[in-house]
């Protein structure tokens, strides 16, 4: 049995031979970027781990005796599931290694945003005092903090805010509008979230459905002098919309953590705006979510060709064909 890492920017491989020597599979590494080089890198291989590289259905066919694909991460962007699901083939990721870091990423660009705390960084180290350029701030217990996608990560967010003092909201198309969350969350409209929010804060999946689910037109409905923070997948943003309401103040800041091109260009039109803070795709980082990430992607991975059901897994019905 194989296993071949397609590509990956993880500093070590650790966990992932841990796993691999536990059940006696073999372990390969390399650095596709491409079809042509995804394939290359896969060819034998019974499972691959991918980070970045396309997984198309071209891919696929060039790979007949693939039965899973393991991705470092939530998101399933750049593989094709369906394609997958189709020939048989089981797709894993990890959806809720980061649960906790996550949210508190995004709380922290929250505070920072809601408080001015980066701008007034920059500031002192320029000389400067005084608080005009960050003016006005509000007192948290004031402000409300509308929560759109109320999943895991959606819900821990919503829990600290709410721990923080902040009014909470949350809009999800999964759950019935006037309910109640476990944590006591109201559901509302997505509209009433949008046009009554101080502070809105993303934590939904890129479906064609939420592709600029932030744009021209919901920006002329939020709230005046509102605070956009996204740490869910920068495709939900346009960010030039973003860039420019920041520029002429219907944002008053945003805390974004994922961008529609990374690494973000420094000639993005956000490098330009002070009110935004802006962090390289982090949010999902801390020693312990790494750690657990490369290793349950590679277990899952190691479940499906051991003839075993795993605990993550996207299609489990290719399982029952078996």
């Amino acid at each position: 049995m194989k296993i071949a890492i397609v590509d990956s920017d993880n500093e070590s491989f650790e966990e992932e031979h841990k796993v691999a020597e536990r059940f006696g599979i073999e372990l390969s590494r390399s650095q596709a970027s491409d079809e042509q080089q995804t394939i290359e890198a896969a060819r034998g291989a019974d499972a691959i781990l991918v980070q970045y590289a396309p997984i198309t259905a071209a891919v696929l066919d060039a790979l007949p005796d693939l039965r899973a694909i393991g991705r470092y991460g939530v998101g399933v962007d750049t593989v094709d599931v369906e394609a997958a699901t189709a020939r048989g083939i089981a797709v894993c990721n990890v959806p809720d290694y980061g649960v906790q870091d996550v949210s508190d990423h995004a709380i922290a660009l929250t505070l920072s945003v809601v408080r001015g705390t980066a701008r007034l960084d920059r500031l002192v180290r320029a000389g400067e005092y005084g608080l005009v350029p960050v003016k006005p701030l509000h007192r948290i217990s004031t402000l409300r903090f509308g929560v759109v996608g109320l999943g895991r990560i959606g819900a821990a967010t919503a829990r600290k805010a709410q721990a923080l003092g902040f009014t909470v909201i949350g809009s999800d198309p999964q759950l019935e509008i006037g309910s109640r969350t476990a944590d006591d969350i109201e559901v509302v409209d997505f509209e009433i979230l949008l046009s009554t929010c101080d502070v809105i804060s993303l934590h939904v999946p890129l479906l064609e459905s939420t592709r600029h689910l932030i744009g021209e037109e919901t920006l002329a409905r939020m709230k005046p002098g509102a605070m956009l923070i996204n740490t869910c997948r920068g495709g939900v943003v346009d960010t030039e919309a973003v860039a420019r309401a920041l520029q002429d103040g219907r944002l008053q800041g945003a805390g974004l953590d994922v961008f529609e091109q990374e690494p973000l260009g420094l000639d993005s039109p956000l490098m330009d705006c002070p009110g935004a803070v802006l962090t390289p795709h982090a949010s999902w980082y801390s020693e312990e979510s790494y750690s657990e990430l490369k290793r349950r992607v590679t277990e899952a991975v190691a479940a499906v060709i051991r003839g075993e059901r795993p605990r993550d897994i996207l299609n489990p019905e290719v399982l029952d064909r078996a």
